[in-house]
């Protein structure tokens, strides 16, 4: 749908063909809803940090890749069927950045502190208003 809720998917297709979702969270809970949603034709647009990427891309079991790597088989399952982008979210061109990437996207997938993305500028009031988010936190937005 991608800016527009008269796409449809194509006949036949995938149910989510059209949609596009930004992952901007780590660990479990933002990453496994965007991968199922990525599971049923989302494109999915992972985000992730310049200074090491995810933090999933550091937990063991590893194996070697091909070019000798070590590879982590956690991100292999949480990081599959997406496409990648690093933006520093706490420098104002990477805000800018990412409201550019949500603004052409239709589903934001989160699971920061709550606070967080406000505190960088770019939480749903900074956003385009017609973005669905999905904000996965522990104890959810008003928690201990």
């Amino acid at each position: 749908m991608s800016g527009s809720a008269e796409t449809a998917a194509p006949a036949g297709g995938p149910p989510l063909a059209g949609l596009r979702v930004v992952d901007v969270g780590t660990r479990i809970g933002a990453p496994f809803c965007a991968g199922l949603l990525g599971e049923m034709g989302a494109e999915v647009v992972k985000v992730e940090d310049p200074e090491g990427g995810d933090f999933m891309r550091g937990i063991g079991p590893f194996v070697t890749a091909p070019d000798g790597r070590d590879y982590s088989l956690w991100w292999a399952v949480e990081g599959r069927g997406r496409k990648g982008v690093t933006i520093n979210l706490r420098r104002p061109e990477g805000q800018e950045l990412f409201r550019q990437l949500a603004a052409a996207s239709d589903v934001v997938c989160e699971n920061f502190r709550p606070g967080t993305l406000e505190d960088w500028h770019v939480g749903p009031d900074d956003c385009d208003p017609r973005l669905v988010w999905a904000r996965i936190s522990v104890f959810g937005q008003d928690g201990p």
